[in-house]
């Protein structure tokens, strides 16, 4: 049984905390896929009302992280194979475009922050924890979007993101796959901001999303659990 997770009140509206506690714990796989959400377990565990937690439950469900099942209540949300191939289709896709527009868009400060980012990567992403990979790959597409400079697809492509963050974490785990991202990463940063190579920088893009799509399909399915209670 998890530890109690008391939660202090401050400026943040309680059920934002809660959301913010339980969003983080799902990305995280403390919460896995398919566990079942008992809502007396979750105000014990966060000393909030049964009120704020199906409010906290209704914000995760509109992310996409939770689903509501009949006759059962809430679940983390279980992807099939063929959503996250869907999924990653349209991030490919998205992130091609960010990438052509960044090598064609990006101002030269925007270039050299990104050039600078892949650098320290070097310790924060392929020599560093789970927690500061998934930071350093943050940081690396807020620096793509910016230089793309399209509120549109900056928009279409975090909803993306939040829908996968629920394997997101898996990726971080196996250093040989990062190795492999880091390969593909100082590509993308060498056509998009060093040579500025729109076609060829969209091209990296897509390579490096469907090379995540594949390990993304195997490795969710390794953490997918089945509560029957």
């Amino acid at each position: 049984m998890m530890a109690p997770t008391i939660i202090t009140q401050r400026a943040a509206p309680l059920r934002q905390q809660v959301v913010e506690l339980l969003r983080q714990e799902i990305l995280d796989d403390v919460l896995h896929p398919g566990q079942r959400l008992l809502e007396n377990t979750l105000c014990e565990r966060y000393g909030v009302s049964r009120t704020v937690i199906r409010e906290a439950l209704r914000q995760l469900e509109s992310e996409h992280l939770i689903t509501m099942l009949p006759n059962r209540g809430p679940i983390v949300t279980v992807l099939t194979a063929h959503d996250i191939q869907n999924l990653y289709e349209v991030r490919g896709t998205m992130e091609g475009l960010a990438g052509r527009l960044f090598a064609e868009r990006a101002t030269a400060e925007q270039a050299e922050a990104l050039v600078a980012l892949i650098g320290r990567m070097e310790d924060t992403y392929l020599r560093g924890t789970v927690e500061s990979r998934g930071e350093a790959k943050d940081e690396f597409y807020e620096l793509l979007l910016e230089g793309a400079a399209n509120d549109v697809l900056r928009a279409s492509l975090r909803g993306v993101h939040s829908r996968i963050g629920i394997f997101r974490h898996f990726a971080f785990v196996d250093d040989e796959r990062v190795r492999i991202s880091m390969e593909e990463l100082r590509k993308i940063v060498t056509a998009a901001a060093v040579t500025r190579d729109p076609l060829v920088a969209r091209t990296a893009c897509e390579e490096h999303i469907r090379l995540a799509g594949e390990l993304a399909i195997i490795e969710y399915d390794k953490h997918v659990v089945v509560d029957e209670s």
